[in-house]
């Protein structure tokens, strides 16, 4: 299984992720404040894409759809050094929960998964506009279902959330920030 980015260290447990206030483009921050990751979408592709910088501007890795309008499909996070595949992000589709799954590209084994803590919220979010307006939290969980860490939002005029990761001993720290960016544009949080 490969887990680590080339270009990228991420050692910290905490991170904060911000969405620039024009379109889906977000930077990920230490503790201390310094760009560890920046990442958009880019526009008017077939199927969604999502290039990944390093703090210099170099690239690092990119997070591409499966297929084309992919409503509940898999975003392949592939390493740009290398050109392998990191992980694969799965959507699970639901209007009562918002649930990703992180998988091994190779053998499709769990690796953790991201759901969201309050399915009030998620339903409203399906059905109601304002919704948008509540921040979001998701539980980070392992394969075995224990607790990893969380993504928690917080009230902003841009989508802002902070990552803490509590123990990533099987989880890549990678797939965890660049997931919170890849779920907010794709959710419309």
């Amino acid at each position: 299984m490969v887990t680590d980015i080339a270009a990228l260290d991420l050692t910290d447990d905490e991170y904060t992720v911000v969405q620039s206030l024009i379109r889906n483009k977000y930077k990920a921050t230490d503790a201390d404040g310094n760009v560890v990751l920046r990442g958009k979408q880019k526009m008017l592709k077939m199927k969604e894409e999502f290039p990944f910088t390093d703090a210099d501007g170099g690239p690092a890795f990119t997070v591409k759809a499966g297929g084309i309008l992919d409503i509940a499909g898999d975003y392949t996070l592939t390493d740009e050094e290398t050109g392998e595949p990191v992980v694969v992000l799965d959507q699970n589709y639901s209007i009562f929960t918002d649930q990703w799954k992180i998988r091994d590209p190779d053998t499709e084994a769990l690796i953790a998964e991201i759901e969201s803590k309050n399915k009030l919220v998620s339903v409203l979010r399906h059905f109601v506009g304002i919704a948008g307006l509540i921040p979001h939290a998701y539980e980070i969980t392992d394969a075995n279902g224990d607790h990893v860490g969380e993504i928690r939002g917080q009230f902003s005029l841009r989508d802002t959330y902070n990552v803490t990761i509590d123990d990533a001993s099987n989880v890549p720290k990678e797939a965890i920030v660049a997931a919170a960016m890849v779920v907010d544009a794709i959710e419309g949080n």
